[in-house]
């Protein structure tokens, strides 16, 4: 939710991994820090539900069209769906704002529905992890209700409240939202804080009834038998002591002010004795303003907190908030280095390059232009998928889809464009001129679109009207196009999940960037005690002349995106091609 910032040549063995080897009960033996996870070793892909399959023709997607559309999910090899949220909500920030966490928002299905995606996804071997957004609820939420009704309500103390100064709020925290985290509630005479928008309000989790709530919740779901939960900004529950004003360095980047408070570590260990010890889950922590030193504190095994964290250092290179800036392929290969290396002895990392909040990969990172997109797509997909960490594949990726064109501040529907444009623009201190061109490249609308099934109206999304336009290029670029295609973006992810899935070494071998320092190729090794993987990666649009910085004799060329000498090195490697090699040990 945190909103700043050809040929293939191929050798697979044959066969899909899944889980359906494993069992999906809840109850797990106890782990060493080295032992293999079933969350290791899945591919998770992400459904954005409004956006992905409408049944009912009201132009938002929902459950039945998840459930029709898992047989594509599981044919690509992922493992595990994640299910953004799926709750009760007024819509004012995409689910995010959660009025009743025990119902299924009805323009999304019903209990029923959910219960019967579960048991789809568990009959094909696969599991779900669903949302938990617990930082904040709906200002609709019976608690808040009962919050705002007196200062004497029992309900009070589960949200932040306080007065204010000087005939404003009680500090300068902003809003990511834009403008001040504290809204005056008139009724009470008192400020509530709410770090998103307005109709946000922030919970307390001093008050340790919330805790006990939100457990409570947790609970809930897993009996309906989720096996994990991806947690909402999960760093800010814990509020700075005093709530003091930021500096000016730090109203920049609000986010490293808010995140690791002083109590965050004691909840989320609470969290875990309470909750999570001794179950088979999945959990993974959206952590904007955990720095890489940091990480080890949220997912070391020793410290049983959580599983793998989302850094959005790599999906922040070249921004500063919404306004990008140049950036080049060394700065990029340093942030993967770091993300790797991030987690400590102990720890697991969680890669992605594209979700919900963020621009489409290949217009960030690739060439989304048609002499580029294909092969792009493909180079991108091998950094994610042979990096080491368990890899989040966001809908519509898997096809590469790029960034929606916008003319206008009338054609986005995030609140959060909306809330720059009116700081910028309609204050005065920006000109559009200045402002559409970067919202255009960060806006997280372009990750909104509804998928692109087919080259029909609508891209085979829905009968009625979108809930919001899907991208003119879905004739082009869309599943029934690239599902038989042998050379297509789609057939190149599965065939490199399923590598990944029948080669142990591609999961749990050690990562190790050989060139760090070339200007175009990505060159990085995977190794273990039995095998050598030697991955290169072009990416650029420009043919490298490429010469290995180590010895190195391929044995076996398992996958290439381009047509491409497969040995020996150093050898011409194609705009934006990219290679998974066998080398001597």
């Amino acid at each position: 939710m945190l909103t700043r910032r050809s040929a293939i040549c191929f050798a697979l063995a044959s066969g899909v991994g899944t889980l359906s080897d494993i069992p999906l009960s809840r109850k797990a033996a106890a782990s060493t820090d080295n032992e293999a996870r079933w969350w290791k070793e899945a591919v998770v892909y992400q459904v954005y539900p409004r956006s992905f399959q409408d049944t009912n023709g009201d132009g938002m997607g929902d459950l039945p069209g998840l459930i029709s559309r898992l047989d594509h999910i599981q044919a690509l090899g992922a493992t595990v769906v994640w299910l953004c949220p799926h709750y009760d909500t007024p819509d004012i920030d995409n689910g995010y704002d959660i009025r009743d966490y025990r119902k299924v928002n009805p323009d999304l299905g019903t209990m029923a529905d959910f219960e019967r995606l579960v048991s789809e996804l568990h009959q094909r071997g696969m599991r779900l992890i669903v949302d938990l957004v617990v930082n904040h609820t709906s200002d609709e939420h019976e608690w808040f209700r009962q919050s705002r009704s007196s200062r004497n309500n029992p309900y009070r103390d589960f949200y932040i409240w306080r007065d204010g100064r000087d005939g404003g709020p009680p500090n300068n925290y902003p809003s990511f939202f834009g403008g001040s985290a504290w809204q005056l509630d008139a009724p009470t005479g008192q400020y509530y804080l709410h770090y998103f928008a307005r109709k946000q309000p922030d919970l307390n989790w001093e008050n340790p009834k919330v805790r006990q709530h939100v457990y409570d919740i947790m609970r809930f779901w897993l009996d309906k038998g989720v096996s994990g939960f991806r947690m909402d900004v999960i760093p800010y529950i814990s509020k700075p002591d005093e709530m003091p004003d930021l500096s000016p360095e730090a109203l920049i980047l609000p986010e490293y002010a808010y995140a690791n408070g002083p109590h965050v570590h004691d909840y989320l260990q609470e969290m875990n004795r309470e909750v999570l010890a001794g179950h088979n889950l999945l959990t993974v922590g959206e952590a904007g303003g955990v720095t890489f030193e940091q990480t080890p504190l949220y997912v070391g095994s020793d410290r049983h907190e959580l599983d793998m964290i989302f850094h959005f250092d790599l999906a922040h290179l070249g921004r500063v908030d919404w306004k990008m800036q140049p950036w080049t392929i060394p700065q990029l290969k340093s942030m993967v280095i770091q993300e790797d290396q991030s987690g400590g002895p102990h720890g697991w990392a969680a890669t992605f390059l594209e979700n919900h909040d963020h621009p489409r990969s290949v217009s960030r990172y690739g060439d989304d232009r048609p002499q580029g997109r294909i092969q792009s797509a493909k180079a991108l997909a091998v950094l994610l998928l042979m990096r080491r960490g368990t890899p989040y594949i966001y809908q519509g990726e898997e096809i590469g889809m790029t960034n929606i064109p916008f003319s206008s501040i009338a054609d986005f529907e995030d609140i959060n464009a909306h809330g720059i444009w009116k700081t910028t623009v309609e204050s005065g201190a920006m000109d559009a001129t200045e402002v559409l061109p970067d919202l255009r490249r960060t806006s997280r609308d372009n990750a909104r679109t509804p998928m692109q099934w087919d080259a029909s109206e609508n891209g085979g999304f829905t009968t009625g009207k979108p809930w919001f336009r899907v991208n003119p290029n879905h004739t082009e670029i869309n599943v029934a196009h690239q599902k038989h295609d042998p050379q297509s973006v789609l057939t190149f992810y599965r065939h490199l999940i399923a590598l990944r899935a029948n080669h142990r070494t591609l999961i749990y071998g050690a990562f190790q960037d050989v060139d760090p320092s070339h200007p175009a190729v990505f060159a990085f090794t995977r190794t273990d005690q039995n095998e050598r993987f030697l991955i290169l990666i072009n990416l650029t649009g420009e043919p490298q002349n490429y010469v290995l910085p180590m010895t190195a004799r391929i044995t076996d060329v398992l996958l290439t995106s381009t047509s491409n000498p497969q040995s020996p090195l150093p050898a011409e490697l194609p705009a934006w091609h990219a290679g998974i090699y066998k080398i001597e040990a």
